[in-house]
């Protein structure tokens, strides 16, 4: 049997030039707090975790155990992944599943232990995030986005989400 190789060549799929810009996109992950995460374990293996976070200063920042997982992983390699979930509510997700809008992105990210006073001070603008008791104890993951943001069904109706090519945009970060 023979393939035909052309069909196994990686072709860029066009994106049609996006409307949206980075501001626009950074409204909708403030406008959020729960993202998921993808990391490589320091064995290679990946991982993705579900984490409550705030923006500042166009940056992400998360409270961690900091002998956890995440923080443990994260501070080895560095690299993440982040995709904010952006669900759709109305009268039609009663009738139809409807997938949520996605902006994803990767950056660099840095772990910032307990206890020091920079640490204290980022989980200070956490605020309700995350309890009084766990101020002094928890680590801080800051991520920094970079390159651009992909996104899928930001900025379209609903319906219109069934048109890929409508629905998704690369946007560049800054």
């Amino acid at each position: 049997m023979s393939v035909d190789t052309e069909l196994l060549e990686a072709r860029p799929v066009p994106t049609p030039r996006s409307r949206l810009t980075a501001d626009d996109v950074w409204r909708a992950i403030e406008k959020r707090s729960f993202g998921i995460v993808g990391y490589e374990t320091p064995k290679g293996d990946p991982r993705t975790s579900g984490v409550v976070y705030r923006v500042a200063h166009r940056r992400l920042y998360v409270a961690v155990e900091p002998d956890g997982w995440k923080a443990r992983h994260i501070a080895a390699s560095r690299r993440v992944s982040v995709t904010v979930p952006i669900h759709r509510a109305g009268v039609l997700a009663l009738v139809a599943p409807i997938p949520p809008a996605t902006i994803s992105f990767h950056g660099e990210a840095f772990v910032h232990p307990a206890g020091t006073l920079q640490t204290r001070t980022l989980l200070e603008g956490l605020g309700s995030l995350l309890p009084r008791e766990r101020l002094g104890s928890a680590a801080v993951i800051e991520i920094v986005p970079e390159g651009a943001f992909v996104t899928y069904g930001v900025g379209v109706p609903v319906r219109a989400m069934r048109d890929t090519a409508r629905s998704r945009a690369r946007v560049p970060v800054n």
